[in-house]
Order: C-alpha cells, then sequence, then structure tokens
C-alpha cells in the first residue's frame, strides 16, 4: 500500500467506467485533469513560541456547473494526491446528482489532536490568507470534511471576511447557526 496513489486510481476507475459507458478517451479527457491545483506552505507559530510550517492544498477540480465546492480535511496523511482525487470525485458526485457545483477539495498535512485550540485557530486562518485569492461564493465554496468541524469553518469564514472586507457566509458551508449556518 505504501505505493498507493488516490489519483491513479480515479483515473482508473474513470477509465474502466468510460469503457463500460462506450465513450471514447475525447469525450471525457478533460475530466482526468484539474483546473487549478493549488500548494501553500503555511507557517504557524506554536504555543511554546517555535515555528512550524504545514503543507496545505486545495484542487478545483472543474467548475464547469458552476463554482467549486468540496471539504477541507486536516489530518497527517494528506497530500496532493489524495487532494486530487477527492476533488475529481466531488465533480462526479455534483455531476450525478445534478447539482449546480464544480467539484474541488483541501487538505492539510497535520494531526490536528496533536494541536491546542489556539494554534489550530492560526493553521486553519493561515491556511485560507494562502488560499484567499481562489475562494469565495462564487468561485469555490469549502466545507468540512475530515478532521475539520462547524468551528474551523467558522474561522475561515471569519477570516475570509477580514480579507475581504466584507461578511460572506456563503464563502463556506458547514458553520454553527451563529455564525450564518443553516439547519
Amino acid at each position: 500500500m505504501a505505493n498507493y496513489n488516490p489519483y491513479e486510481n480515479m483515473l482508473h476507475v474513470l477509465d474502466k467506467a468510460a469503457e463500460v459507458l462506450g465513450y471514447k478517451k475525447n469525450d471525457y479527457e478533460f475530466v482526468r485533469y484539474p483546473e487549478r491545483e493549488l500548494t501553500v506552505s503555511i507557517p504557524i507559530s506554536m504555543d511554546d513560541g517555535h515555528v512550524e510550517v504545514f503543507s496545505g492544498y486545495r484542487v478545483q477540480h472543474n467548475t464547469a456547473r458552476g463554482a467549486a465546492k468540496g471539504g477541507i480535511r486536516f489530518h497527517p496523511a494528506s497530500d496532493e494526491n489524495e487532494v486530487k482525487a477527492l476533488a475529481a470525485w466531488m465533480t462526479i458526485k455534483n455531476a450525478i446528482g445534478n447539482i449546480p457545483y464544480g467539484g474541488a477539495k483541501g487538505g492539510i498535512k497535520v494531526d490536528p489532536h496533536k494541536l491546542s485550540q489556539r494554534e489550530l485557530q492560526r493553521l486553519a486562518r493561515g491556511y485560507v490568507r494562502k488560499i484567499f485569492p481562489i475562494i469565495g461564493p462564487d468561485k469555490d465554496v469549502p466545507a468540512p470534511d475530515v478532521n475539520t468541524n462547524g468551528q474551523i469553518m467558522a474561522w475561515i469564514a471569519d477570516e475570509y471576511a477580514a480579507l475581504s472586507g466584507k461578511w460572506e457566509p456563503g464563502v463556506v458551508t458547514g458553520k454553527p447557526l451563529a455564525t450564518g449556518g443553516s439547519l
């Protein structure tokens, strides 16, 4: 399993499904590749004063159906190939469900259980500062995923507001009701 590449697996499954459905490669070639991949380094001042740098990713796989949409995960095994594969699956899931969004996904390589609440908040806000140019209600709408929750989404929405100069609750889903979330 050490050589397992989730993105290569997604491509294999996509090719097999297209073959079963009788598609030619030209019919779906554009779905094999993400529109945009962003890898960022997020330096965080830890509670004890030292600085750690975390790797973060945001992949916008396809926006042909609308703004990109997909979760953000905080996990020690998160990497660019995992995030690319998950973004592609979001594109396909949204299309199958006839949901007017494209697919995206994000991740930070971190074990969030080893961080204090203050460190976790600094990490979430630092990630938003790095991906700010490519997210927004009409561009890419992040959501909670593995090891993220409503509190982290609230920090993301708040940091986005600080950077954009206006409160836009539609920038992220999964927020608590008190910060513009929905039932």
